[in-house]
């Protein structure tokens, strides 16, 4: 999908987003792994702003990144709204250059299944988070369940074209092919759904 088309497809699922911040079951998961940001973050895909209810708003200092204007419009909001201290770039990933060793913690919630090369994103990460610092990641991708990854796999291309995500991206193998060190993982939901804590890897660092 053309990235104006993928841009097009999320500005008109705003509502969706902001809905989202309501589900008791995300809520949870993201009450879980936020425990663990602090300092300067920085947040991609911050959509909606889902997860600002849940930082330490005393802790915290964030910068959020979507290349959806009506999502950077509508975490604006948020951020008022929960009363956290953010400030916001406007951008794809893919282009976005910041300083290594810049941020104490990098959050992605539900965002590496819309990026083409998930893996080149995860690296950036390495460079950006300092090397004490945390890498904190809410994705989904293949059930261990075989009929749930066959039908993961056969619909994906249908998903992937009205949500604008995949669903059937190995997301055990995205993490061995990276170069961060995984810390910690949990999954739920027959292994759709993970929560990572990782490091930088200091030999990919230099």
């Amino acid at each position: 999908m053309r990235k104006e088309k993928l841009i097009e497809k999320y500005d008109k699922q705003v509502k969706m987003y902001e809905n989202n911040r309501n589900n008791p079951k995300l809520a949870r998961w993201r009450m879980k792994l936020l425990e663990n940001a602090y300092g300067r973050v920085l947040e991609v895909g911050v959509g909606a702003g889902a997860n600002f209810p849940y930082y330490d708003r005393q802790n915290v200092e964030i910068t959020g990144v979507d290349f959806s204007p009506e999502m950077i419009k509508s975490a604006k909001r948020a951020a008022s709204i929960f009363q956290v201290n953010a400030e916001f770039i406007e951008s794809d990933i893919d282009q976005l250059i910041m300083e290594d060793n810049a941020f104490d913690c990098i959050v992605s919630t539900l965002s590496l299944c819309s990026y083409p090369n998930p893996i080149a994103i995860l690296n950036k990460f390495n460079h950006w988070c300092r090397k004490d610092g945390n890498i904190l990641l809410l994705e989904h991708g293949l059930s261990s369940n075989p009929l749930l990854s066959f039908t993961q796999k056969i619909i994906d291309p249908l998903h992937q074209k009205i949500s604008g995500c995949h669903c059937d991206r190995n997301f055990n193998l995205i993490l061995e092919e990276s170069n961060l060190q995984v810390k910690h993982i949990e999954r739920y939901w027959s292994d759709i759904f993970y929560l990572i804590k990782a490091k930088p890897s200091k030999e990919s660092l230099g």
